[in-house]
């Protein structure tokens, strides 16, 4: 296979058993992701970069937890950026939500963007870093060769709501469906779920000029003082 495009899942220290299992989530749903051991959080974010290059990854998804009740989540193409920084609220892991979906381990997704990500420049670099980061590669050794289910990312209210769901066979729909020509397909939702609230967006990796900056973003702490 062509697209080598690997994704390094790592977790600062501190993390809470829901962000973590959050992260385990996330592994199961990128079959070409590597996971770290959790990271020091007085080290600097740039060692990231170096630990990427050993395991031979591109992108790194980083849990940042604060507190032990905020998540933070990053971003980044390493090693020369771009990078987003996110505050992770709503999470609902798979195990919580109980949901009735249940797809194949390690198949391929279809990414599905809401048409709001084509309306302005930061939603596209965004679109862009997601799609790198989510997207499995095409005959990669550890997926399935076929899709059975959707990562849904929608943006409202300045946020960035993630969704997966499983492509299932609805027998309502199936003979009007083949009558009208369509797949009769219907959607689950499986889990994880979280909404991605965007902080800000740096040039490089873990580090450089700030190139957008939400001017809506109230931080936890302000909230609850």
């Amino acid at each position: 296979y062509k697209n080598k495009e690997k994704v390094l899942v790592v977790s600062s220290r501190g993390i809470t058993f829901r962000f973590r299992h959050l992260l385990l989530d996330l592994l199961q749903l990128l079959p070409h992701a590597k996971k770290e051991a959790k990271l020091d959080t007085k080290s600097e974010r740039g060692v990231i970069n170096e630990v990427a290059d050993l395991k031979g990854c591109s992108s790194v998804v980083f849990f940042e937890a604060r507190k032990h009740k905020d998540l933070y989540v990053w971003l980044a193409k390493a090693p020369h950026g771009p990078c987003v920084k996110f505050h992770a609220t709503n999470v609902h892991t798979m195990a919580e939500l109980k949901l009735a979906g249940n797809h194949l381990r390690g198949s391929r997704p279809v990414l599905s963007f809401d048409a709001a990500f084509d309306a302005e420049p930061h939603l596209q670099l965004l679109k862009e870093v997601l799609t790198q980061a989510f997207a499995t590669p095409r005959r990669h050794p550890r997926a399935k060769p076929f899709f059975d289910h959707v990562i849904s990312f929608s943006a409202a209210d300045g946020r960035v709501w993630l969704r997966n769901y499983q492509v299932v066979a609805d027998p309502e729909k199936k003979k009007a469906a083949r009558d009208a020509g369509d797949a009769g397909v219907a959607l689950v939702e499986v889990g994880p779920r979280a909404c991605l609230n965007p902080i800000k967006m740096l040039a490089g990796s873990f580090g450089g000029p700030v190139i957008y900056d939400n001017p809506t973003y109230v931080s936890p702490n302000a909230v609850r003082a």
